[in-house]
């Protein structure tokens, strides 16, 4: 069987390495993901364990489709008995960059059409469409008249862990946090500070890593609800979950503090943290990011945090006056400032820093160790570490 994971843009190197890590076979990094081989159990362990993956599709074809009747013809072909019955329900997504079909929406329907009409045909009724909550989510990627279809193992996407409780302003995703604790450096048993945690999406991760916790040990996946998932392939998943909770570690090895200015940040970091099971090992502070001290009596460790880039201090915003854009800027560059000046204070530690803006990185009178370029959504962001002397 063939796989692809998915994963945030420029975070590609790190979700190679984990699955390389978890013994997956002819593991590849591709555009926008690493495609894999291996049996079912292969896919499972991906779900299971794969902390920087945002979704998990299992393969069943690829085929010419430089027409709409081509692409309707080739997954009518395909076998779709061992994956939909009839009273299973479907979803079809499609993303498309094709000269001959432009419309993603218009490809979604010719799948589904195709899928429904081969059912039709051998059973002499048709599965219902669920586009909100399918047992079965089709996937169709159509590029250069080659259309790859696909099954989410999943069903939503990996990044729900299940202990978003709480919100902030732009939290960031828990696939790309995980993304830049792994590409960051960040070891894991070593002490861990956040200074500007928000809803503390950066702590929980890395706190469930030090605890060697899998991801998706606190959620449903999509393939539970398929038809064959009794027996084989049930056996399989409970085996590895049992085996997941016996790796666990019942403490952080070392500390985790995850502290915050706001109010109203502190109370979402605290359902989180609790949310997550993790209420002994994550220290929460209310406090100023400029204001942390080294933390007293332990080995360094790493500062890892996404500062603001602007709008929690009181940003102007779009469609500011060209002064209001002078005084925020000033007013961002006077906190980027004291930051430096927090980090300096920490001889010996590794900072790892999200940065949206580049103020951040002339702020900071260091060289970075690395520079690795990502997307945040749709922002480019840059993620630097820097050595503290």
């Amino acid at each position: 069987m063939r796989f692809f994971a998915t994963c945030a843009k420029g975070t590609e190197g790190a979700l190679r390495r984990e699955l390389v890590a978890l013994g997956l076979g002819r593991v590849r990094g591709d555009r926008g993901g690493v495609a894999f081989e291996g049996p079912m159990e292969a896919g499972l362990r991906g779900c299971l364990h794969a902390r920087t993956a945002m979704r998990m599709l299992l393969e069943l074809g690829r085929f010419p489709a430089p027409t709409a009747d081509a692409l309707y013809e080739g997954v009518r072909a395909l076998d779709w008995e061992p994956w939909i019955e009839l009273r299973t329900t479907l979803a079809v997504e499609a993303t498309v960059s094709s000269s001959a079909i432009t419309h993603s929406g218009f490809a979604a329907l010719k799948v589904k059409d195709a899928i429904v009409d081969a059912l039709r045909e051998r059973h002499g009724a048709r599965p219902d469409v669920d586009p909100k909550d399918p047992d079965v989510r089709v996937v169709l990627h159509l590029a250069r008249g080659e259309a790859a279809l696909s099954l989410d193992l999943a069903g939503s996407p990996l990044h729900r862990r299940g202990y978003r409780a709480a919100m902030t302003e732009a939290p960031l995703k828990e696939t790309l946090a995980a993304a830049v604790l792994l590409l960051g450096g960040v070891d894991p048993e070593r002490p861990f500070v956040d200074p500007m945690a928000g809803s503390g999406t950066l702590a929980i991760e890395h706190a469930l890593r030090a605890r060697r916790i899998a991801p998706g040990l606190g959620r449903a996946f999509g393939f539970q609800r398929w038809p064959g998932y009794r027996g084989t392939i049930q056996s399989a998943w409970d085996r590895m979950r049992e085996e997941a909770r016996a790796e666990a570690l019942p403490r952080a090895p070392a500390p985790i503090l995850a502290r915050d200015g706001h109010p109203k940040a502190i109370l979402a970091l605290r359902r989180n943290v609790e949310a997550a099971g993790l209420a002994a090992d994550v220290v929460i502070q209310q406090a100023d990011a400029r204001d942390l001290e080294p933390l007293a009596d332990v080995e360094p460790g790493a500062i890892v945090s996404n500062p603001p880039y602007g709008e929690r201090l009181g940003g102007a915003g779009e469609g500011a006056s060209p002064a209001e854009a002078r005084v925020q800027e000033k007013k961002l560059g006077g906190f980027y400032r004291g930051l430096a000046e927090m980090l300096a204070r920490h001889h010996g530690w590794t900072a790892v820093l999200l940065s949206g803006n580049p103020l951040l990185a002339r702020a900071i009178p260091l060289r970075p160790t690395i520079d690795h370029r990502l997307w945040n959504g749709p922002i480019e962001a840059h993620l630097l570490t820097y050595r503290i002397p």
